[in-house]
């Protein structure tokens, strides 16, 4: 079997969730499960946390209908709303928030609903306070959510918005953003679901009645590093997923010699190189640069050379003790209890921790743990 495994700690997961209810302790989470659980395994995920969350969030109703047919039982939320009015029927019968952003959607759900009289809806009405992506402009949201709230079939109506800076408190949009939609708030006097991660880490007045854990709930940090919560939510936060595989060969260059496609790195002294047993057919980033960091055996050793499809080759000068077999932690903590931040990593890409978590392909096998013990029975590929 080839070495490479994403470890899923769901006792990890289980803390993080507490964390963002501690953080908005006033305020209901809803976790979010869209992209496979930001690369983690959106079934798993949601088996582990059934019991704390009240509500979980997706992108669509095909996600959704995923975790309803692993027995989720509680609201889902559908974060871009339906894309075809035939998806109506099961959101309807189905137990399914949906999130609502153009007047089409309005149109079709309230047609619809006249089949149903029976059945009722949660729905979400999301306001464009300033991201200018989806949402209704804030003057037509009064108009809106009042048809809304006449119709028998919709049981509850919530105000959404979406920030564009939060992971940076102190910015200008952010601020007028929050004065848009807490002002529609208390006129229309419904309940908010407005802060993402950084937001409900970081801006109290964004934590009303519902708040929406999504990276943060895998154990990523999301505020600018510049932030003065940062370290403090570092040491609350824990990662979830610990990418691990192990040396596969090991070359013993001289100074002079090329490694890897195009002869990107050159040695510049004798050199140990260990082939490892990862590569972007797996999901990870091909633009990480020369240094990238990574963990063999609990030490830092960098990336030298391209990283190639299956594989990706380590400057282990430093390491005399590894060998063929040690093991090598590409972001995550390995077993000695050493760290190595996925963000950091994703820096070293210039990209985000969310592109790196994400983009693990589903050849990859993730292996799902409680309580630091592997559970061998729990294995399986990604779920897409």
């Amino acid at each position: 079997m080839r070495p490479l495994t994403a470890h899923i700690d769901l006792d990890a997961l289980r803390h993080n969730y507490r964390q963002a209810c501690r953080y908005a302790p006033d305020a209901r989470a809803m976790a979010v499960l869209k992209a496979n659980a930001y690369g983690h395994g959106s079934l798993e995920c949601a088996r582990a946390l059934r019991d704390l969350a009240p509500a979980m969030a997706v992108a669509c109703l095909k996600e959704g209908q995923a975790l309803r047919d692993t027995g989720i039982a509680c609201p889902i939320v559908l974060l871009e709303g339906f894309f075809e009015a035939d998806e109506l029927d099961e959101i309807i019968t189905g137990g399914y928030w949906s999130v609502l952003h153009t007047h089409w959607q309005v149109e079709a759900l309230l047609d619809r609903l006249e089949r149903w009289p029976h059945h009722h809806v949660t729905v979400l009405v999301k306001c464009d306070s300033g991201m200018h992506r989806l949402g209704f402009a804030p003057e037509e949201v009064s108009a809106i959510c009042r048809r809304l709230r006449s119709h028998p079939g919709v049981e509850q109506t919530l105000l959404m918005t979406h920030f564009a800076t939060a992971d940076t408190p102190d910015s200008a949009l952010l601020a007028s953003q929050l004065d848009t939609i807490n002002t529609l708030r208390r006129e229309l006097d419904l309940p908010g679901c407005f802060a993402n991660s950084p937001a409900t880490l970081s801006v109290p007045a964004a934590r009303h009645d519902w708040v929406r854990p999504g990276v943060m709930l895998y154990g990523v940090n999301p505020l600018a590093p510049e932030q003065m919560l940062h370290g403090e939510i570092d040491r609350a936060l824990k990662p979830v997923m610990t990418l691990e595989s192990r040396i596969i060969a090991i070359r013993e260059l001289a100074a002079g010699e090329p490694i890897g496609y195009g002869a990107r790195h050159v040695t510049g002294r004798p050199t140990r190189v260990g082939v490892v047993a990862c590569g972007y057919g797996d999901g990870y980033d091909r633009h990480a640069r020369e240094g990238t960091p990574v963990l063999v055996q609990g030490q830092r050793a960098m990336i030298a050379g391209r990283v190639s499809m299956d594989m990706l080759t380590v400057d282990i000068t430093g390491i005399p003790d590894a060998d063929i077999g040690s093991r090598v932690t590409l972001w995550g903590r390995d077993a000695s209890g050493a760290m190595l931040d996925v963000s950091e990593v994703a820096s070293w890409c210039n990209t985000i921790a969310y592109t790196l978590l994400t983009g693990i392909l589903p050849r990859v096998p993730r292996r799902y743990h409680y309580n630091d013990a592997p559970d061998d029975s729990s294995d399986t590929d990604a779920l897409s």
